[in-house]
């Protein structure tokens, strides 16, 4: 009887089988780089530059692991986040520890847009429902500053703009330029020192930020999230003049106001001498014409009441009742006068009469009067021999001896 001869097929390990998997896959050169799109998925934390990250990618028949190591993921600009549609540029690798075919992915671009759009537009939504949009949070720019800052780059005809238009307009506005880099992989961090430096010093009573036109990719360093929080918590008030006409950068969002280009930030940090000088001017005319409205009318306001007043005033009234005392006065020193007049006469006429019967008037004609011991001698009978007499003449009094009968 025959008895066939069993042999024993080999017997691999789960390490030989994942190690020939590995060397097969690593090294087959439609696997050493391929290009795969597909929507990321299963992220377990958020995407870093700064670490190892994992994620899984899918579309509508299947999924596959993918590892994006630290190395790589510092050059991806935009934020990878679950249900994004990305194109990676990779290698296909298999991980023997977890027995997993994987995507090593080296590039990652958005799928269907620029990764510095998509970058941009993440940033600015993230950005503004932390409230750095906020209008409330914007301060108000000075009118009449001392002291401008200007942020950018001393070699660029955007400062040289800035300091032209800025003494033009305001000659005795002084201007300070911390000079920086406005473009390149230095120029955010060195763009967000000088905010925070200038803002500290507080020699500036506003800032200005900015440089000329360019694409987004001349313009990305004021697209960078560190600069965006200078900004924000920045005291000094800036002017975010980054020269584009259409896109808004991010730091244009957060600064308080926005200039389209240096020139009319400048512009807008000083105000104009000669429309300050017009202004001026009709300004002190009008307040002449309100000044000469207000003299003229308190004028007659001032004449009517002294006319209401010596119409009022207890002098007139005094020099009328004056007048008035005085004209009785003249009456009555009148009908004193006259009074004291013809009592003169009648005085007069009384005396002329009591003279006329005075007896010395009689006596003036050469007539005396006797008297005995004083009393008057009306008849010789009353005169006896011897009698003293006393004789009164016109011109005096003698004596006189009765000698006869």
């Amino acid at each position: 009887m025959y008895t066939p001869k069993i042999t024993r097929p080999p017997v691999l390990t789960v390490s030989q089988i994942t190690r020939y998997l590995r060397d097969m896959l690593q090294s087959d050169p439609r696997l050493m780089t391929v290009f795969v799109t597909g929507e990321i998925t299963d992220m377990k934390s958020p995407f870093s530059g700064a670490k190892h990250n994992y994620f899984m990618l899918k579309d509508s028949g299947a999924v596959i692991s993918a590892a994006m190591f630290r190395g790589d993921a510092q050059s991806v600009v935009f934020r990878p986040e679950n249900g994004l549609k990305v194109i990676c540029r990779g290698r296909v690798d298999f991980y023997p520890l977890s027995g997993r075919i994987q995507i090593i992915v080296e590039d990652m671009q958005p799928d269907g847009i620029g990764a510095l759009n998509l970058a941009y537009e993440q940033l600015k939504r993230r950005l503004e429902a932390q409230g750095l949009f906020a209008a409330e949070h914007k301060k108000p720019i000075p009118v009449f500053p001392r002291t401008i800052g200007v942020i950018t780059s001393p070699t660029g005809a955007a400062f040289q703009d800035i300091k032209r238009n800025l003494y033009k307009r305001f000659p005795c506005v002084d201007v300070i330029l911390y000079p920086t880099l406005v473009q390149g992989d230095a120029a955010p961090a060195q763009l967000t020192a000088a905010v925070q430096e200038l803002d500290a010093s507080g020699l500036c009573d506003t800032i200005i930020i900015g440089r000329g036109g360019g694409s987004i990719e001349d313009l990305w360093a004021f697209n960078d999230e560190a600069l965006a929080h200078a900004v924000y918590a920045c005291n000094t008030p800036i002017i975010s003049a980054v020269g584009h006409e259409i896109d808004h950068t991010i730091c244009d969002f957060v600064a308080d106001a926005v200039a389209s280009t240096p020139t009319a930030a400048a512009v807008m940090a000083v105000p104009d001498q000669f429309e300050l000088h017009a202004k001026y001017n009709a300004i002190h005319k009008n307040i002449n014409a309100i000044v000469k409205q207000i003299y003229d009318a308190n004028t007659k306001k001032l004449n009517d009441t002294r006319r209401m007043m010596e119409a009022l005033s207890p002098q007139k009234s005094f020099d009328r009742y004056d007048g008035s005392l005085m004209l009785l006065e003249h009456r009555m020193q009148n009908a004193v006068d006259k009074k004291l007049l013809n009592g003169e006469n009648t005085v007069k006429a009384t005396a002329a009469r009591l003279n006329a019967l005075n007896p010395l008037t009689v006596l003036a004609h050469g007539y005396s009067v006797a008297e005995i011991d004083g009393k008057l001698v009306k008849s010789k009978t009353q005169i006896n021999k011897g009698d003293k007499l006393t004789l009164t003449f016109s011109d005096g009094k003698t004596t006189a001896v009765a000698t006869g009968e």
